[in-house]
C-alpha cells in the first residue's frame, strides 16, 4: 500500500507595510549610519547623519528637490540605524558599509589603489634612493605618496641629475669593486669603491636630497649659493661651476611650478568635472610646493544618468580617499561642502594635525583649481573616448565569434617557464575591454612533465574553475557573475582542446572558448582564432579592431605570466639550498658560509670539515652531507 502525501505550501506572511511616522517617532537624535533597504532586502543607499532622526526625516518629506532622491525614496521598503558614539565613527563605519553592499544610490570610488613611494635607506652609511610601493617595514625615510609610479620615476631621474645619490640595489652596492655607468656618465658619485667620494661629502648630497623631498628646495638653493660663493673666493672655479650648475636645475624645476613658495605646505587640490553623465573627479597633490603629479577618479553610481551635485561627489570622495591614505595640511576645493566642519574634525583626528578644507580666494588658488578642471575634463574626455572605442570592439568580437552576448567578462590564459623549470600560468581579466588588474590570477604548476605546456594548461583551467565553481555552489545565484562569458587561451588546436576537455568534464560547456594561435613568422596581426565549433579557423584583417582586443588581452596575459616567472625565478637564484636542510638556522648557515666562503665550498666539504664549524655537531654535519650528496 502507497501512502501518499498531501504537501501543503506554506505562504509567508506578508510583511507589515512600513509604517514611517511610527519608525521617525521612535528614532534617536545622537549620531549614526542609517541603510534604506527596498522590498527584496537589499540595501539601496547609506548615509551617515550628525542627528539621525533630523536626517532621515528629511527623506520623507512630501517633496523632494531631486529626482534621483524622490526616485529612491519611492523604493524604501525598511530603514536600519546603527548608532555611533561619533561623527567620526559614523564617518568610517559609513564607507565600510559602502564598500561592502555597493549600494545602489552611493557613489563608489575604487580604493584598492596602493600609491608609490621614493625611499631613503637612511639607516645606511651610503643611503640609496630607490622606487617603494607597498608596507613600510625597512628603516628609513618615505616620502609621498606619490599619484603614479610615473612621477616617482621623474623625481628620481631629476634627482640624478642634480645629486650624485646612488639608486643601485644593496645587493649590487654590495659588491661593486668599481664604479658602474652611472658614475660615468656623473649621476653617481661612486660610494661603492673607496676613495671616490668621502662619507661627509656623501652625505651633504643626502641631506640635500632629504630637504628637496621635504618640499624646502630654496634652503638648498641657499646653501649652494654661499657654497659656490665661498668657492670663488678660495678661486676653486671649477667646484664652483658645479655648484652654479645644481641651483640652475633646481631653479628650473622651481619655475614649472605654480606654487613656488620657501616652505609651502603640503596641499591636495579636488575637482570634478561632469560630462555625458560621466563624473571625473582629478586630484593633483602639491608636496612642499611642488606638483608631485595628478590622479583621475570615475565614481561608480547607478543613478549617474541623473544630475549629481558636486559636493555630494567630492564629500564622497574625501571620505572613501583619505580613509586609506596620508592626509595633507590643506585640501582646496571649488565649492564649500555642507559638512565641511564635520569633516576637518574626522580629517584632523585622522591626521592628528589640523586640516583644513578651502575654498580660492586668492589668484593663485584660483589657478590651481582652474588647472586641476582643466585636467578634469582632459581626463574625462579621454575616459568617454576610450569607453566608446571598447564598447566598439567588444561588440566587433561578439559578431566575430558568433556569441550570443557580448563578452563583457573575458579571462585569458597563458604559461611560461625556463626550459621547463618554475612553470607558471597567469589569468588576467577583462571587463568591458578594459583590464580589471585586481583579478588577475597566477598559478605555480607543478607535478607536470617539464615543458609540457598542453598538461599546464589543463591544469590551470581545472584549479580556476573548480574553484570558482565550488564558490558558485556555495553562494547561489549570486555568484554566477564569478564566470567569464569568453574564455580566450594562448596556443593553438592543441590547447583548445585541453581547455574543451576540462569545461566537459566541469560542466561548464556553455562557456564560450577561443584559442589564439601565433601567425606566419609569429608575426603579429597574422594571428588565426580557433574556436569548438571552428576548428578550421577564423583569419581575420590585420586592422580588424576585434582582433585589436584579443591581442591586446593575449599579450597582458603574457606580460603577466612572464613577469609572474621572473619573479620565482630570481626568488629561486636566491634562496639558498642550505635554508632546505631541516634543523639548520639563519646563524648556523650563517657560520657554514663564512667558515667555507660559499656554498660551492660548503657543498664540497666533508663530514669530518663540516663538524669543524661553531655549532654544528657530528650528527648535523652528517645530515648536512647527507642532503648534498643525495643520501636523503
Amino acid at each position: 500500500m502507497t501512502e501518499k502525501r498531501t504537501e501543503k505550501k506554506i505562504k509567508k506572511k506578508p510583511e507589515a507595510p512600513f509604517d514611517v511616522s511610527a519608525f521617525l517617532k521612535q528614532l534617536t537624535q545622537r549620531p549614526g549610519v542609517y541603510r534604506m533597504l527596498n522590498a527584496n532586502g537589499t540595501i539601496i543607499y547609506v548615509g551617515k547623519a550628525k542627528n539621525l532622526k533630523k536626517r532621515v526625516s528629511s527623506y520623507f518629506k512630501k517633496s523632494h528637490g531631486e529626482i534621483k532622491t524622490a526616485a529612491m525614496v519611492a523604493q524604501v521598503a525598511k530603514v536600519e540605524v546603527t548608532v555611533t558614539d561619533t561623527e567620526s565613527e559614523a564617518f568610517i563605519l559609513e564607507n565600510t558599509l559602502i564598500k561592502r553592499h555597493k549600494p545602489k544610490y552611493n557613489i563608489l570610488f575604487r580604493d584598492d589603489k596602493s600609491y608609490p613611494y621614493i625611499y631613503v635607506s637612511t639607516d645606511k652609511a651610503f643611503p640609496a634612493l630607490s622606487y617603494h610601493r607597498g608596507a613600510k617595514r625597512r628603516k628609513g625615510e618615505y616620502f609621498g605618496p606619490f599619484p603614479n609610479a610615473s612621477a616617482v620615476q621623474q623625481t628620481l631621474q631629476a634627482l640624478q641629475k642634480i645629486f650624485k645619490v646612488r639608486q643601485c640595489a644593496e645587493s649590487v652596492f654590495n659588491h661593486r669593486s668599481r664604479p658602474c655607468l652611472q658614475y660615468q656618465i656623473k649621476r653617481c658619485s661612486g660610494p661603492c669603491v673607496e676613495g671616490l667620494v668621502s662619507p661627509e661629502a656623501y652625505q651633504e648630497e643626502v641631506n640635500h636630497t632629504l630637504l628637496f623631498l621635504e618640499g624646502k628646495s630654496f634652503t638648498v638653493v641657499d646653501a649652494l649659493a654661499q657654497k659656490m660663493e665661498a668657492a670663488s673666493q678660495r678661486l676653486e672655479f671649477e667646484t664652483a661651476a658645479q655648484y652654479r650648475d645644481k641651483i640652475s636645475a633646481l631653479r628650473t624645476i622651481q619655475s614649472q611650478h605654480l606654487i613656488n613658495q620657501p616652505n609651502a605646505k603640503d596641499m591636495d587640490v579636488i575637482v570634478m568635472a561632469e560630462q555625458a553623465n560621466q563624473v571625473c573627479v582629478c586630484l593633483m597633490m602639491y608636496r612642499g610646493g611642488n606638483l608631485w603629479g595628478s590622479e583621475h577618479f570615475y565614481p561608480n553610481s547607478q543613478y549617474m544618468a541623473q544630475p549629481i551635485e558636486q559636493a555630494t561627489v567630492l564629500e564622497a570622495f574625501i571620505t572613501q580617499h583619505y580613509q586609506l591614505y596620508p592626509v595633507p595640511a590643506e585640501i582646496l576645493l571649488p565649492v564649500k561642502l555642507p559638512e565641511q566642519a564635520t569633516l576637518e574634525m574626522w580629517l584632523k583626528e585622522s591626521r592628528g594635525r589640523n586640516v583644513r578644507l578651502k575654498h580660492p580666494s586668492q589668484q593663485t588658488a584660483k589657478s590651481l583649481i582652474s588647472l586641476a578642471h582643466t585636467n578634469a575634463l582632459t581626463g574625462l574626455k579621454q575616459h568617454l573616448t576610450q569607453k566608446a572605442t571598447q564598447a566598439e570592439r567588444v561588440r566587433a568580437l561578439q559578431e566575430v565569434l558568433a556569441l550570443p552576448t557580448a563578452p563583457t567578462q573575458m579571462e585569458c590564459f597563458d604559461i611560461s617557464h625556463t626550459q621547463g623549470q618554475l612553470t607558471v600560468a597567469s589569468c588576467v581579466v577583462f571587463s568591458d575591454g578594459i583590464p580589471n588588474t585586481q583579478a588577475y590570477r597566477k598559478f605555480n604548476i607543478e607535478g607536470i612533465t617539464g615543458g609540457d605546456d598542453y598538461a599546464a594548461m589543463h591544469q590551470v583551467l581545472t584549479r580556476r574553475y573548480q574553484r570558482l565553481k565550488a564558490q558558485a555552489k556555495e553562494g547561489g545565484e549570486n555568484f554566477l557573475s564569478l564566470f567569464p562569458n569568453l574564455i580566450i587561451v594562448d596556443g593553438g588546436k592543441g590547447q583548445l582542446s585541453q581547455a574543451i576537455d576540462v569545461l566537459k568534464t566541469l560542466e561548464l560547456e556553455h562557456i564560450p572558448l577561443v584559442s589564439v594561435a601565433k601567425g606566419e613568422g609569429r608575426k603579429a596581426g597574422l594571428e588565426i582564432l580557433y574556436t569548438p565549433h571552428n576548428m578550421q579557423g577564423i583569419d581575420l584583417e590585420s586592422d580588424h579592431i576585434a582582433l585589436h582586443l584579443i591581442n591586446h588581452i593575449r599579450d597582458e596575459a603574457h606580460r603577466f605570466a612572464i613577469t609572474s616567472h621572473r619573479a620565482k625565478r630570481t626568488k629561486a637564484q636566491t634562496h639558498s639550498s642550505l635554508e632546505s636542510i631541516e634543523g639548520i638556522g639563519p646563524k648556523t648557515r650563517k657560520n657554514l658560509l663564512l667558515h667555507f666562503g660559499g656554498l660551492t665550498q660548503v657543498k664540497q666539504a666533508s663530514v669530518s670539515e663540516l663538524s669543524k664549524v661553531k655549532g654544528i655537531s657530528q650528527n648535523k654535519a652528517q645530515m648536512i652531507y647527507d642532503f648534498f650528496h643525495g643520501a636523503v
